[in-house]
């Protein structure tokens, strides 16, 4: 490859969907639905009808076999031209980011002047498989020669063939579902109940202030007749939280609950990033330098927290770009649970834990909590597996224009035991 210095990347700006509560009000949408009208979105927004954009990076976590050209299908149906170019990525939660990390790279390297990166998950529209039995009868019925062939295969089907299979959030590695695996990491971190019910209020409360204030009236556009997002609950308070049994761990000591979790979500989002040449030749402002990310795992087969990578990435990043954990002035740590977010601030906190996974001599240190989650976070928005990364970059480039100058950080933890983080600068 040609040596060409790197250059800086802007974030454009970016759109999204309100977000919903799984089989709710987007019943009837498909993926593909949610995502093509967010990129038709972005493309008025920015003016982009017709034209050729460098490149484009969605993804979905709930994919089914018939999407899998997702990306490009959305573009041909966005108002962009058809000479743009799209792909698919998955990053399990961490996709959204992926595919703004991913364009960031392209044209940092003057592969492309500008890109689309985003993503979008519906369980709303599962990808619901058949069973391997009636799978393995239908592929031998497809190629049977001979009608006695056939008839004896069809002769075979019974019912226990037409079970369906339906996805489900759990680790294959250990049969245990995300927030089992969080009700762990609390538990070994000592996070008590309270405080995982206290960041889920505020996380409330920031979000539909943020609202009252009109900060996300251009960041989500309405569809389906919604203009807010459907989880969010202004009005909740601690006794409200408090009377929640909990939603993983029925042995008594567990303390996630539905309302310190992320619900199941239904949503799209896209970003639109360039080069300062490209900013300025189709006037479009440049809200925020996407600086540099990080991706990272745990063994979290062996013991390692699987919702604690973020902690590792966030550690790499500073540590290449000469930072502290404090020279930030905003967090977006997203808020899969409250409590994953308290093991985290926990963890870089603690010595003997930078140490053994991020090692470094001494401790990142704690953070300001009023620069966490200002606008609200996953618990109180809502949490579309691929979509929380594209949510997460429009708002903090947003957060940093409006106040002219400062970084701000990005934390998301995945399934999988892995983590990406990023660093963006007014």
């Amino acid at each position: 490859m040609g040596a060409r210095n790197t250059r800086d990347v802007y974030v454009v700006g970016g759109v999204r969907t309100p977000f919903v509560k799984s089989m709710t009000k987007y019943l009837g949408y498909s993926t593909q639905d949610l995502m093509t009208e967010t990129l038709k979105q972005l493309v008025d927004k920015y003016r982009l009808k017709n034209q050729v954009v460098g490149d484009v990076a969605f993804g979905a976590v709930m994919l089914g076999a018939t999407n899998w050209n997702l990306t490009r299908e959305c573009v041909l149906g966005s108002g962009l031209s058809p000479y743009t170019p799209g792909y698919n990525v998955q990053r399990a939660c961490g996709t959204g980011l992926e595919t703004v990390l991913q364009i960031a790279h392209k044209i940092a390297s003057h592969q492309i002047e500008d890109g689309i990166g985003g993503g979008v998950d519906s369980n709303s529209d599962l990808p619901i498989q058949v069973s391997k039995s009636l799978k393995e009868k239908l592929l031998k019925l497809n190629a049977a020669k001979s009608t006695g062939e056939k008839l004896k295969i069809l002769l075979s089907f019974g019912l226990r063939d037409l079970k369906p299979l339906l996805p489900a959030v759990v680790e294959p590695r250990t049969g245990l579902s995300m927030g089992q695996h969080c009700e762990k990491m609390v538990q070994e971190w000592k996070i008590t109940r309270e405080a995982q019910d206290e960041l889920a209020v505020l996380s409330h409360a920031n979000a539909a202030k943020a609202y009252d204030e009109g900060f996300h009236s251009d960041l989500v556009f309405e569809f389906a007749g919604l203009k807010k997002d459907g989880i969010l609950r202004g009005d909740t308070t601690m006794e409200k939280m408090a009377r929640l049994k909990p939603a993983f761990d029925f042995t008594g000591k567990g303390s996630l609950t539905a309302a310190n979790s992320t619900p199941l979500t239904d949503g799209a989002s896209a970003v639109l990033l360039a080069s300062e040449a490209a900013a300025k030749k189709n006037n479009w402002p440049m809200l925020a330098k996407f600086v540099d990310a990080q991706n990272s795992a745990v063994d979290f087969v062996h013991g390692d927290g699987l919702l604690m990578a973020p902690t590792v990435a966030v550690g790499k990043l500073l540590e290449r770009n000469n930072m502290t954990l404090q020279d930030f002035d905003f967090y977006e740590i997203h808020e899969a649970f409250a409590g994953q977010v308290l093991c985290t601030l926990k963890a870089w906190e603690d010595a003997s834990y930078c140490k053994k996974f991020l090692n470094i001599s001494k401790p990142l240190g704690s953070i300001d909590r009023k620069k966490l989650n200002i606008k609200g976070g996953s618990v109180a928005l809502g949490h579309p597996f691929a979509a929380t990364g594209g949510r997460i970059v429009a708002s903090l480039a947003k957060l940093l224009h409006q106040k002219g100058k400062g970084r701000g950080l990005i934390s998301i933890c995945t399934a999988g035991g892995m983590g990406v983080a990023a660093i963006l600068e007014a």
